[in-house]
């Protein structure tokens, strides 16, 4: 899937969690300054901006097929090595990187298994291939207020929860499918505070994946009845939204 929505939008739609998240990510990963690193999947930079920070402009290289977020990430991060490409066509040459990294993105993937042995090819001998994705099957992701409002009303929505990686011990499957050894997996989580229930609302209305789509689609009268519904559902702000993700990696 690529996202054909300005980066604005994604920044406000999901950045709010990618952007913390990016944090808990490289720490579990363990990156280490000295190393080579691929954000695959980059969007608008949430994670290239971490990898950045630790290992230096030079040192990392982003990709995404989209190209709204191709242009964002440029602008944002001069100097910084990106192309447009999809993890399963990485235009890179063998054992490129120490680490290849995808952050919230296998949901999306054509083919899981395919860019996870790409990302796996373009990384060094001994290297590591990692990923992380919410927790969208078991109702702890960022959407999760969203999608249980709408199935309140509506049994018939399945939300995002059959979306590759979406459950627990998929990502490892996906792995190991591709190849990576010494597979390790693990849950890693954001919480974030929302000033208002507006700020928390607003950015599903901007048509950004999935949970976009699907507000968009709403006539007026079912959008409303959406959004009161999920306020009801939400504490009186301020308030918290956890986040939860799983986490996978693997040696080359």
């Amino acid at each position: 899937m690529t996202f054909e929505v300005a980066a604005e939008a994604y920044g406000r739609f999901m950045g709010r969690y990618s952007e913390p998240l990016g944090v808990v990510f490289a720490d579990w990963v363990g990156v280490r300054r000295g190393e080579r690193a691929l954000d695959v999947g980059c969007g608008p930079g949430a994670l290239s901006g971490v990898l950045i920070e630790r290992l230096g402009v030079g040192h990392v290289a982003a990709v995404d097929p989209s190209p709204p977020f191709v242009e964002a990430i440029v602008a944002r991060f001069p100097g910084l090595e990106v192309h447009r490409a999809p993890a399963e066509h990485l235009p890179f040459g063998d054992d490129d990187f120490d680490r290849a990294l995808a952050q919230l993105v296998v949901h999306f993937m054509q083919d899981p298994v395919a860019g996870l042995a790409e990302m796996a090819r373009v990384t060094k001998p001994g290297g590591q291939v990692a990923a992380c994705t919410w927790d969208l099957a078991g109702d702890r992701s960022p959407l999760n207020p969203l999608w249980s409002a709408a199935r309140r009303l509506d049994p018939r929505i399945t939300g995002e929860s059959h979306l590759a990686g979406a459950r627990a011990g998929e990502l490892a499957i996906l792995a190991t499918k591709a190849a990576l050894t010494d597979v390790e997996s693990d849950e890693i989580a954001v919480t974030v505070t929302h000033p208002s229930f507006e700020e928390w609302w607003e950015p599903f209305t901007l048509g950004v994946g999935p949970a976009g789509d699907y507000v968009q689609s709403l006539d007026p009268q079912a959008r409303e009845a959406l959004r009161e519904e999920c306020r009801r559902g939400l504490p009186d702000a301020p308030f918290e939204v956890t986040a939860v993700a799983w986490a996978v990696r693997g040696r080359v």
